[in-house]
């Protein structure tokens, strides 16, 4: 495993003194480690990857075996945590094209009100093979459950109630709430929500692990990467650890003006990792008037619409990239006689060479003739446990940078404000 957090792209101004702050790091880690701090009745993904339950995560393979042999499709009807991480592993290690999946095709629902997606979607698997995935850890998050409502009475139209029991899983409450009730009731299959992780931290629970392995992704090797990144980010010396100097460095980056975090990448393939990160970082940081606003870009793509404003806009941003050196696959450049485009001087050089030379010539121009600060965070390869313990990477640095902020990384009480006016709005009895 090579991972690799390089500073070297940050004005001298900006950097961090880290031995300054080095106590400061060693007190936050312990109120990490002995689960003392804020929010600490949510660090169970802290010891997870160790103390996960190994009879459920066979009962998961087992189950995922036998949904990629009787199903086409699944789609996974979740919200926010319940599905983000899930999606952004799929694409990033499968692609994004049906004929690149080892496994079954993965859709989601229960992720918007939109009526015309949910229009597509359900067009799309109505003659075919589908099973369902819910995900909820009460059962009445309302994007979700209206979802579901509809998934179940199309299942139960089609193949019936015996049939739609089999092609209908539950992740969601070991004891308590509505989905755990109707689960019980209808017979469901069901994998636990531990009540000591968060949405935007479950990704290495049921909530991501079976999506993943259904997709036809060795779970197993997931972990490992999980429980690797645990170790090697134990320390609680800064200058051991590069997931906290990640953190402290935003930190500091935050506090002397700098108010946006763009996470760039130059794969396609990244831009619903990049999705979870966000939530990630927003939800966990993003309270008390504070917090690091973060957004993302895929290069060379976004060059063409935000490279302007990033090399000579308002100084706000910062990037965090995320640099891959060897992708999955590559394509070489074809010699063309008449050359019309004058591209014969790339002929039988491969993509990757390409992108690696934008990916150093965007480099050098925002950072040194811009004055963008930027951060490389870098991965040989991108693999199932290379991807686990880039999770772990950055749901640890997270939670060092929202301590730093003096936030509660495992809260979202602003979250409940837009839920509290819909409901009123659409005439829920109670509001």
């Amino acid at each position: 495993m090579s991972l690799k957090v390089n500073f070297d792209y940050i004005p001298e101004h900006c950097m961090v003194d880290f031995e300054e702050n080095a106590l400061r790091v060693k007190s936050i880690d312990k109120m990490i480690q002995l689960k003392t701090g804020k929010g600490n009745d949510f660090l169970g993904w802290v010891d997870y990857p160790v103390n996960y339950n190994k009879e459920e995560v066979e009962r998961i393979i087992a189950k995922a075996e036998s949904f990629k042999k009787n199903y086409e499709i699944l789609v996974v009807c979740g919200i926010g945590g319940s599905y983000l991480g899930a999606r952004a592993a799929i694409e990033a290690l499968n692609g994004l094209l049906p004929h690149n999946k080892k496994g079954m095709e993965v859709l989601y629902l229960g992720n918007t009100l939109d009526p015309n997606y949910t229009h597509d979607i359900l067009e799309y698997i109505k003659d075919k093979k589908f099973a369902v995935c819910v995900i909820s850890k009460s059962g009445t998050t309302t994007e979700t459950s209206v979802s579901f409502r509809i998934l179940k009475e199309m299942l139960e139209t089609k193949i019936g109630k015996e049939g739609a029991k089999d092609a209908i899983v539950a992740v969601t409450d070991k004891e308590n709430g509505a989905l755990r009730k109707l689960a019980n009731d209808e017979g469901y299959e069901t994998f636990e929500l531990p009540r000591d992780i968060g949405g935007r931290f479950s990704v290495i629970t049921p909530v991501g692990l079976f999506p993943i392995a259904c997709a036809g992704i060795n779970i197993n090797e997931l972990i490992e990467g999980l429980k690797q990144a645990r170790e090697d980010f134990s320390s609680n010396d800064i200058f051991q650890n590069q997931c906290y100097q990640y953190a402290l460095v935003r930190n500091y980056l935050h506090n002397i003006g700098y108010k946006i975090e763009m996470f760039s990448s130059y794969e396609m393939r990244f831009r619903m990792l990049a999705e979870w990160w966000k939530q990630l970082f927003d939800e966990s940081e993003g309270k008390d008037g504070k917090a690091v606003f973060t957004t993302a870009a895929t290069f060379t793509t976004d060059l063409h619409s935000l490279g302007q404003f990033i090399q000579e806009g308002t100084k706000v941003l910062y990037e965090t990239i995320l640099h891959i050196e060897e992708p999955e696959y590559d394509v070489e450049v074809p010699f063309d006689k008449d050359d019309l485009d004058g591209l014969n001087y790339l002929a039988g050089k491969k993509l990757s060479y390409i992108n690696k030379k934008a990916y150093e010539g965007t480099l050098e121009a925002h950072s040194e003739t811009g004055g963008v600060p930027n951060i490389t965070i870098t991965l040989d390869k991108m693999n199932t446990f290379n991807l686990g313990y880039l999770f772990y990477f950055f749901m640890k640095a997270c939670a060092m940078s929202a301590y730093l902020l003096g936030v509660n990384p495992f809260n979202q009480p602003g979250v409940e404000v837009y839920k509290k006016n819909m409901f009123h709005l659409l005439g829920k009895p109670g509001f």
